[in-house]
């Protein structure tokens, strides 16, 4: 089960030891700030009544926690707060109790509460297992008090460095040619890598020494003082006395430290320079796995540490890069996750050592969920406490996920990669260390809604059931690993069995088998080792045999399956094509039967028009049949008994006459045709009515000339009769005995009678072109 602690500040107790936390950062950014000269002393009444003033001290109700006993704590809502008010409206209680492992009061001692809480997860970590310990609550709740704690009174972090290096005391080994690597591997380094690492140590410590130098007289005592707290945890025997240790005199430790925040979900090394321009930005790091599937921060820095004092300085170095800020709720706010890692590499006591194994224990300082009403923060800030209760609620979800996970039935994702702190925590949460939560409260009325919420967290966080993964036989301890990142596969032949198994093996092997035996026994697991890897290589070549063919037939179903999509994909676009087709044709239809019946309506005579111009031209028809008739009832028809000759001349002029009104009525009849003709066509072609009238008009006036033409035959045939009569006339007064020679009338008639044909041919030659033009014009007219 997760270990949850409970520790409760007084309202006024929490403000004197976060002020005291300012005061301390303070002191390393500012230069002008001056430290307390009694840090054990009461606060001075202006600097406590400013504070209560910024928390609103109407706000401030002692008695709404109250401890049952050493488990059990209960919570009393005031009358303000929002859970009072759903309460008197019947939603939830007013009274809400929860259990953890154990609850501290807010008198409770740094010396004390290390006791009850980092004893055996320190104890573990020196044994080699991996430890997480971080604090969770509200803003202004004491968490980073409770982590670093004051110069004066150090905190859990500060006590357990103590208590490891009490631990590794006469043991420790002073090189740093062993370098973390990744999660769980050693980098073996190289003399000009191990220069580096020392003049790198040797910058940080002394920047922080001239940093020192440059403050004010009083700021002199912040490194005594820590280096006295130091002294003070470790002259406590009832803590380092309690730590057995049994490794002896057979193995050294080196230890390592880092120190980075997650800041807006951007992870930055706390132990690297503070940019000096602020157009710089501080390199973000990435977090990667390992082939373990284990998380680890890229390019991290690791500083190897000697004393608890050169640690406090680290830590030292690394808060003045802290981010941090005030708000309504406390003077010098957290706005990052920030994690202090110590790793330590336990060694066999050789001139070049051999790594047994490395444990990590983390103590993280998370940054407290707030309220952006209560805060009053805007802008940059307010990104910030985004981001923080972001990260948060993620948190929350994968405590709650894992809780639901014990039950197989009801298992469910946990999301651990959605925030770059869970991600961090996932091997913890997983088995491969062990975890303790630490829970922060105070009793201000006013964060009394954020306190449950985190107290319901916590609830829920209890009952999550930890199962560390034992370490089976195949476990050999770390890998080793050179400057290019490759495992180093040398083996010394002086390393016993015994020290590459963990403790737990140890027990389990038959220490009474003799040296023969052993090496028989060596011989055995070769042979068997050498048996099986020649399996293991046949059965990788028939998987990747099994594997390639697999491919290929891939391969060849993923051919088809799109030379199959590229002919539906072909059929379906010429099937497009041919449609988009048909629709072009279709609206070029439309729009030709458009622009037709759009001319249509231009040209569009009305049919009381066109009836008006149809009388016209039937009564000019008319006109020209009343015409022709009066021609053709004056044509002589009459023969002259008395002379033969001149009757035969008679007749034959008459029927020159005759021809001469045939061509007429023949041209008469073609113009009729055309007429006709062309009125059929004027049901198709109405819009030229307006322009063919006026072609009508001029065939009218060639009808009128041709009426002329006729008026003047009919003169000529007047003559003609006049010519006969008189012809007879003569003819009556000749006697038919004797007749006499009348050469000259009958010259002069047969002069009259051909001369008058050739005139009249003339004269008709004169007009078909016009006439034919005319009629092809516009041949409107019908005889009837």
């Amino acid at each position: 089960m997760l270990q949850i602690f409970l520790i409760i500040h007084d309202t006024i107790v929490l403000i004197f030891s976060f002020f005291l936390t300012a005061s301390r950062v303070m002191d390393i950014r500012d230069e002008s700030s001056v430290y307390p000269a009694e840090l054990s002393s009461v606060l001075d009444p202006p600097a406590c009544s400013t504070i209560i003033d910024a928390l609103d001290s109407d706000s401030v109700l002692l008695g709404c926690v109250t401890i049952e006993n050493g488990e059990l704590v209960s919570l009393r809502a005031p009358k303000d707060s929002s859970t009072m008010k759903n309460c008197e409206r019947g939603i939830g209680q007013s009274v809400h109790k929860f259990t953890f492992t154990r609850i501290f009061g807010h008198e409770t001692s740094q010396a004390e509460f290390f006791e009850g809480t980092m004893k055996e997860v320190v104890n573990s970590f020196s044994d080699g297992q991996n430890g997480l310990v971080f604090t969770y609550g509200v803003t202004n709740a004491g968490k980073t008090f409770t982590i670093q704690g004051t110069p004066k009174d150090g905190g859990i972090l500060p006590r357990s460095l103590d208590v490891i290096f009490s631990h590794m005391k006469g043991r420790q080994y002073r090189r740093m040619n062993l370098k973390p690597y990744l999660s769980n591997d050693i980098m073996k380094l190289e003399a000009a890598q191990v220069k580096q690492e020392e003049s790198m140590k040797a910058s940080l410590l002394s920047s922080l020494k001239e940093d020192g130098m440059k403050s004010v007289p009083s700021s002199s005592n912040l490194k005594q003082s820590m280096s006295t707290s130091c002294e003070s945890i470790s002259n406590d025997g009832s803590v380092c006395g309690s730590l057995e240790c049994e490794d002896g005199d057979a193995v050294q430790f080196s230890a390592w430290v880092a120190f980075f925040e997650i800041y807006n979900e951007y992870v930055y090394d706390l132990l690297d320079q503070f940019p000096s321009s602020k157009n710089q930005k501080r390199p973000a790091l990435k977090i990667c796995d390992d082939q373990s599937g284990n998380s680890y921060v890229k390019d991290l820095k690791w500083i190897n540490i000697a004393s608890t004092e050169e640690a406090c300085k680290i830590l030292q170095f690394g808060n003045k890069n802290r981010s941090l800020a005030s708000t309504r709720m406390n003077q010098q706010s957290s706005r990052s996750h920030s994690i202090f890692t110590v790793r330590l590499l336990k060694l066999t006591a050789d001139d070049d050592p051999r790594v047994l194994t490395v444990s990590e224990m983390s103590l993280c300082d998370l940054a407290g969920s707030e309220r952006c009403n209560k805060t009053q923060t805007v802008g940059d800030r307010l990104k910030e406490a985004g981001n923080i209760n972001n990260s948060l609620l993620i948190l929350g979800k994968c405590i709650g996920a894992l809780k639901q996970s014990q039950n197989p039935k009801k298992a469910s994702y946990v999301p651990f990669r959605e925030s770059k702190l869970t991600r961090l925590f996932q091997p913890f949460f997983c088995g491969k260390g062990k975890a303790c939560m630490i829970v922060n409260i105070n009793q201000c009325a006013s964060t009394y809604d954020e306190t449950l919420h985190v107290m319901k967290f916590s609830a829920v966080a209890k009952q999550v059931v930890q199962s560390i993964q034992p370490r089976n036989f195949e476990f050999m301890g770390p890998r080793m690993v050179g400057k290019d990142g490759k495992v180093i596969t040398e083996i010394d032949p002086n390393i016993s069995v015994e020290e590459l198994l963990s403790d737990d093996e140890d027990e389990e092997l038959d220490v009474t088998m003799n040296p023969e035996d052993l090496l028989k026994k060596i011989e055995e697991v070769r042979e068997k080792l050498l048996a099986e890897r020649q399996s293991k290589l046949v059965l990788e070549l028939q998987i990747r045999k099994e594997m390639g063919e697999a491919m290929y037939q891939q391969m060849v179903d993923l051919d088809e399956t799109w030379s199959k999509r590229f002919e539906d994909l072909k059929e379906t676009h010429e099937e497009q094509l041919e449609s988009r087709l048909e629709m072009y044709k279709k609206a070029i239809k439309n729009h030709a039967y458009r622009q037709a019946m759009d001319e249509l309506e231009e040209n569009y005579v009305p049919l009381d028009e066109f009836q008006a111009e149809q009388e016209k031209v039937e009564e000019k028809e008319q006109r020209i049949q009343e015409l022709e008739i009066a021609l053709g009832l004056r044509n002589p028809s009459g023969e002259e008994e008395t002379s033969q000759g001149a009757l035969e001349a008679l007749t034959k002029r008459c029927q020159d006459k005759e021809k001469v009104i045939a061509t007429l009525k023949a041209q008469v009849q073609g113009i009729k045709e055309e007429a006709s003709l062309t009125a059929m066509k004027l049901n198709e072609e109405n819009q030229f009515l307006k322009q063919h009238l006026k072609i009508k008009e001029q065939e009218v006036k060639g009808l009128q000339s041709l009426a002329e033409r006729a008026i003047q035959l009919e003169a000529s045939v007047t003559e003609l009769q006049a010519e006969v009569d008189q012809s007879r006339k003569l003819l009556s007064s000749v006697e038919v005995c004797e007749p006499k020679p009348k050469k000259g009338l009958f010259s002069n008639i047969r002069n009259t009678m051909g001369g008058t044909p050739k005139r009249m041919a003339s004269k008709t030659q004169e007009k078909p072109e016009e006439v034919s033009a005319t009629s092809r014009k516009r041949p409107l007219l019908s005889r009837k």
